[in-house]
């Protein structure tokens, strides 16, 4: 418990302490923030800092470190030691920093053309493609289950081949999921926080049901998904409208990798779909977009995601925020609540109390 506590502190600390550093850096070298035209209530947006994903990776990092490193042990005093690190955090991290890698790219040639275009779809599948194969190779070497689960296996294993293809399709959707929800100030890194908050109780519970969950290493998980709440949760002090920095495609899709990652590693691939409720809303939102676009050639929404569409309608951008902090917030409520709800019947003979 101490260790989850340490990792959120010292992620939360750097990160605000840090990104005002980065703010100043990234205004020197005229590495802004690239509008949609069409998005005319964006415009006055142009310029601000981006890129300041780089901060919360390396805030994770750190975090995630020094939450292994003891100074004291109650009760004996003086312990100076350094704790142990098991594959799942360092599975985990990797997922989080290679999927930010990949956005870095795609932040920086946009910069570098000057334009809203990153990466190409090839280049950037290829990126991912890369990360999925070295996670999944990795999980399957720590012995992580292949069985589909909500919050326990449903009794369909993959096998190692299908698993590689869940793993690819989780990080790729969840990645470009939180990527679409990067669209207006805070409103990433707040639904970000609480649905990592979600997963620092989730991997909690199941290190003190071990025989309940087999879910190994869940402990080193919590304190990855702590540092990440805390990462997230400095970086908005920044970021909240109106924002002075934006985390960019490194921060979102850092966002997306870890949030795949620890859904993977902990037995809950289903469950993701509740927990980041907002974030399926909002790519569907793209989907519908397109769908009925190119089938009927008519839009049904006034642009998509559909936060841009409130937007469009006259909605202030804080109301809109909020209330999609409450959407993320509720299904979070409702994923917390179908994994616990689980638990209780499981272990009280299929009966609630």
């Amino acid at each position: 418990m101490i260790s989850i506590l340490i990792a959120a502190a010292f992620s939360f600390v750097i990160t605000i302490f840090a990104t005002p550093l980065a703010i100043r850096v990234l205004r020197e070298r005229e590495i802004g923030q690239f509008i949609q035209e069409e998005v005319e209530g964006h415009h006055h947006k142009r310029g601000t800092p981006t890129m300041g994903g780089i901060v919360m990776i390396f805030a994770v990092i750190i975090g995630y470190l020094v939450s292994h490193i003891r100074l004291w042990e109650f009760g004996q005093g003086v312990d100076f030691r350094v704790l142990g690190f098991p594959g799942q955090g360092w599975l985990a991290l990797m997922a989080f920093v290679g999927m930010g890698l990949i956005g870095f790219f795609d932040d920086y040639v946009k910069f570098a053309r000057s334009q809203n275009m990153g990466l190409s779809k090839r280049w950037k599948f290829l990126g991912q493609l890369t990360v999925a194969v070295l996670f999944a190779w990795g999980a399957i070497a720590l012995d992580t289950s292949t069985e589909l689960s909500v919050t326990r296996g449903i009794g369909i294993d993959l096998g190692p081949w299908l698993y590689g293809l869940l793993v690819l399709f989780m990080l790729t959707a969840a990645a470009n999921a939180v990527n679409l929800t990067d669209g207006l100030d805070g409103l990433a890194a707040g639904s970000g926080g609480l649905v990592f908050g979600a997963f620092v109780l989730i991997a909690f519970w199941q290190s003190r049901n071990p025989t309940f969950y087999e879910v190994e290493g869940a402990v080193e998980l919590a304190i990855v998904a702590a540092a990440i709440v805390g990462a997230t949760l400095g970086f908005l002090w920044w970021n909240a409208a109106p924002a002075r920095i934006f985390m960019g495609d490194v921060g979102s899709q850092a966002i997306g990798g870890a949030l795949a990652a620890l859904a993977l590693l902990t037995n809950t691939h289903l469950l993701l779909i509740l927990l980041g409720g907002l974030y399926v809303m909002i790519t569907m939102s793209v989907i519908l977009q397109v769908f009925t676009f190119r089938v009927w050639g008519k839009r049904i929404f006034r642009m998509a995601p559909i936060h841009h569409h409130f937007e469009l309608k006259g909605w202030p951008e804080t109301t809109i925020i909020i209330r999609f902090w409450i959407l993320a917030g509720l299904g979070v409520a409702i994923g917390v609540g179908v994994f616990y709800g689980d638990f209780l019947r499981a272990t009280n003979g299929g009966v609630l109390p």
